[in-house]
């Protein structure tokens, strides 16, 4: 770790991420001069609106208000009142009343912070929208900028300036219970997504953030989606070249577009709790990149250094820790004590007043760059909040997402005559289309949201009175029981589908969220694929719907099915989307954004090494290595056929400075109008560490009528082709590489070897 005294400086050794503006410097020091060092401790530490709350867990409660602000001095809340989404106007006039108490009592404005995951989630007339794995499956980056921009707008509307969005950690373990949180395995597609959401969430000028924008926090830094066990919160092993090059990438993209808050990873990598990395948390952003944001915990993590990690032997021990090495807000939510130990270390300078002040200069920087000293609160017409364009955008985004993986002897676009037993646990529920972070923590949808339609619904209203419903098994609706089903349905729906032309079975996963969702086996439940095999054995033609928030392993019930469909989590109008594909109104577009795997003891991801799998592999000890998955990356299919053809490299031999230009002619080959996700990937054949595979490089999306043919271009800097050496520094090697796309190839020569002594390229 470095040194305290090293900490105090955070001087940058590259660029600058965020070019400083005088006026925001000279109002964050004039405040910051005339602050006592109670004060600043406060404005260290965030609490959850649950010390806030009355005896009805409704409202704010006076004394404690008069507590937490007036004695406490804390500088920032969180989180929704008895765990769940309020009103617009609930939430609003509760921010008012907290403000109005901040600035009255230390003339400092707190700045209060929402989990918008998938839109103004919090908020129970709010705009939803898919969640983050199913914006990554449409490979159009249209839908992160649009959900970006509603999220802010419609969270500034509640008074709200800062949610804890977006989340980039790479989802590289299907065990993960949050992959369903991120934009999917790939980094390249992951900072896309990522970047222009943050651009659509904070604008373009990260010194003056509007009012009809928030401030992001970008999470979880870092490397926390690779756990060893699978579970939640627990340590990650992570190579260090992989945890630059590839974990990293997404969080730079984001620091380059202004993201001017980070949230911590709870968890620990290579057996250092990132809490207490100053490497990672002082070294490689606040150093390296120059950036002068502001770092948060997340939930009581300072706490677990010694709880948990027993890194620190107690309290006062971690604080001193996590400060020291980079936090600048201590997410403690239920504990305002944590201001007391702050002033105590501060004043044994066990922490040091030049890191104190740092810290407070970000926290006060944020709250300036947000406008808050001059508008703790606004008044402002929200027209937009809530609207059809909104909802019209979901709809949209959710057709787009939708994956169809398997479409057997034409059985689908449905022709509209036919007899359909819808049935499954995800049938006729909306919590299930929702997923977590949800109106609840838990995502209890269903209590808040009656008026959208669950897949069942919108089936019934597609397809009048062709739609019959047996649910076969049932979920515990019992929260943190989500694993818990009820089979005694199945002789039922077995009986219903004799009279039925074909199935729609609704299976997958009810809501979790976090270590609530950690399980022992990724295969899909026995019950659910009981189900399956008991209505396989009437003979009748199966639609197998997957509504799941992790790919859920089915190989011995993919068979038995004519056509899959992966609609991960797409949100309240999922079930229309769905419903408007199946009838072909139409088309599908979605690609799998993960690696679909099939065996328990054979996860992986796309881009493995080229020694992983036996087509590539050579020599005497060759172990029949293969990679059989049940889909790969990139992976769905459409009504429509498209082929590929005339690939070309601008360039037979390139060097470290050059730019690549790739085009590719994508012809709709088949009947009917179709968006076709494009994606070039490259493989270097010889470096000197083992190559991955290969790796998603550009991707665009087209839309082609019947007969129509787009040359679709690219532009790839060589740089990206560079990977992240043994010796920690970037490297583009002299030698061969190969472009893919669409099943074609060009062979491309790198003429040169360059390294660079950056950190970051």
């Amino acid at each position: 770790m470095l040194s305290v005294s090293a900490l105090s400086c955070h001087s940058p050794k590259g660029e600058v991420v965020i070019p400083a503006d005088k006026a925001v410097e000279a109002k964050v020091e004039q405040v910051l001069k005339g602050m006592t060092l109670e004060e600043k401790a406060g404005q260290l530490v965030q609490l959850s609106i649950m010390v806030l709350q009355d005896e009805t867990n409704e409202a704010l409660d006076p004394a404690k208000l008069d507590k937490i602000i007036g004695q406490y001095k804390v500088g920032s809340i969180l989180n929704v009142m008895n765990d769940h989404a309020h009103s617009r106007e609930h939430t609003a006039q509760m921010v008012k009343d907290i403000q109005a108490k901040s600035m009255e009592t230390i003339g400092i404005p707190c700045i209060y912070g929402l989990d918008m995951i998938h839109g103004a989630s919090y908020l129970t007339d709010g705009s939803f929208y898919p969640q983050e794995i199913n914006l990554a499956a449409t490979f159009n980056r249209t839908y992160a900028r649009m959900m970006g921009h509603a999220m802010a707008y419609e969270t500034r509307a509640a008074q709200v300036p800062w949610v804890f969005s977006p989340v980039m950690d790479l989802g590289r373990d299907p065990r993960w219970p949050r992959i369903w949180e991120s934009f999917g395995e790939d980094p390249y597609l992951q900072a896309e997504m990522a970047r222009e959401e943050t651009l659509a969430l904070q604008g373009k000028d990260p010194n003056h953030i509007g009012l009809e924008n928030v401030a992001v926090s970008i999470k979880h830094f870092m490397g926390y989606g690779v756990p060893v066990s699978g579970k939640d919160r627990t340590p990650a092993i992570i190579a260090p070249n992989d945890l630059r090059e590839k974990f990293f990438a997404p969080f730079l993209e984001c620091f380059r577009a202004g993201a001017l808050t980070i949230m911590v990873n709870s968890a620990s990598v290579n057996g250092i709790p990132t809490h207490a990395n100053s490497v990672l948390l002082t070294g490689w952003v606040k150093e390296e990149l120059g950036w002068d944001g502001m770092v948060v915990t997340d939930w009581a993590d300072i706490d677990n250094l010694y709880t948990r990690d027993h890194v620190a032997a107690d309290k006062r021990e971690a604080v001193k820790m996590g400060i020291n090495a980079g936090i600048d807000m201590i997410m403690d939510p239920y504990d305002p004590e944590c201001c007391n130990v702050i002033v105590d270390l501060a004043k044994s300078g066990e922490i040091p007043m030049s890191r104190i002040d740092d810290a407070v200069r970000r926290v006060l920087r944020l709250k300036v760059r947000l406008g808050l000293f001059e508008n703790p609160t606004w008044e402002k017409e929200y027209p937009m909040f809530g609207s059809e364009a909104f909802a019209s955008e979901s709809f949209d985004a959710a057709c787009e997402s939708e994956v169809l993986l398997k479409n057997e002897d034409g059985i689908l676009p449905f022709k509209g005559t036919e007899k359909i037993l819808v049935t499954g646990p995800n049938a006729n529920s909306l919590r299930t289309l929702n997923g977590g972070w949800s109106y609840t923590w838990q995502g209890a949808a269903d209590d808040y949201a009656p008026q959208f339609n669950t897949i069942l619904e919108a089936l019934q209203q597609r397809f009048p009175g062709k739609v019959s419903y047996e649910p076969g098994v049932l979920y515990d609706q019992t929260p943190m029981m989500w694993q818990n089903e009820d089979a005694s349905g199945i002789a039922k729906a077995v009986a219903a589908a004799y009279k039925a032309d074909v199935i729609v079975a609704c299976v997958g996963e009810n809501t979790y969220c976090e270590t609530p969702g950690n399980m022992d086996d990724l295969n899909l439940s026995a019950n659910q694929k009981q189900l399956v095999k008991a209505l396989a054995a009437t003979g009748k033609p199966i639609v197998l719907i997957l509504n799941e928030g992790r790919p859920r392993l089915i190989g011995d019930i993919e068979p038995l099915a004519k056509a899959v469909v992966d609609i991960m989590l797409p949100s309240n109008y999922g079930g229309d989307a769905l419903a408007t594909l199946l009838s072909g109104e139409r088309n599908f577009s979605g690609k799998l954004p993960f690696t679909y795997s099939k065996h328990i003891n054979a996860l992986h991801t796309y881009d493995y090494k080229v020694s992983e799998h036996r087509e590539t592999m050579e020599g005497s000890y060759n172990y029949d290595a293969i990679m059989d998955v049940q889909w790969p990356f990139g992976h769905g299919l459409s009504y429509t056929t498209f082929a590929y053809d005339n690939l070309k490299v601008d360039k037979a031999e390139f060097g470290p400075e050059d730019v690549l230009k790739v085009s590719v002619d994508v012809t709709n080959t088949g009947n009917v109008s179709g968006k076709e996700a494009v994606l070039v990937y490259s493989s270097d054949l010889v470096a000197s560490l083992i190559p991955d595979v290969k790796r998603l490089r550009a991707f665009d999306k087209v839309k082609l009528m019947p007969g129509e043919k787009h040359v679709v271009t690219f532009e790839i800097p060589a740089s990206r082709l560079a990977f992240v050496g043994a010796d920690g520094k970037w490297r583009l090697e002299e030698g061969d590489f190969r472009i893919s796309c669409g099943g074609l190839g060009v062979m491309v020569r790198c003429n040169k070897t360059k390294v660079w002594n950056t950190p970051n390229i």
